[in-house]
């Protein structure tokens, strides 16, 4: 079997939004460890809100200062 390492979709996250991609796709569970599936890759639902905002935020200052290539 193959696990996922949930410590990195918060920083990966944050890494898509402050670069400008418009959406991000996050699997969360009250209980990850518990979920019938794919655990390992959730993010606790209680950690949304504070993810949710600084992802607002980040996406804020990114669409202000767009990178320019």
């Amino acid at each position: 079997s193959s696990g996922g390492q949930r410590e990195f979709a918060p920083v990966m996250a944050r890494a898509a939004v402050a670069t400008g991609v418009a959406a991000v796709f996050i699997e969360t569970h009250e209980a990850p460890d518990t979920a019938p599936s794919d655990g390992p890759n959730m993010i606790p639902l209680y950690q949304m809100p504070d993810l949710i905002r600084t992802l607002m935020e980040l996406d804020r200052v990114a669409k202000a200062n767009p990178i320019k290539l």
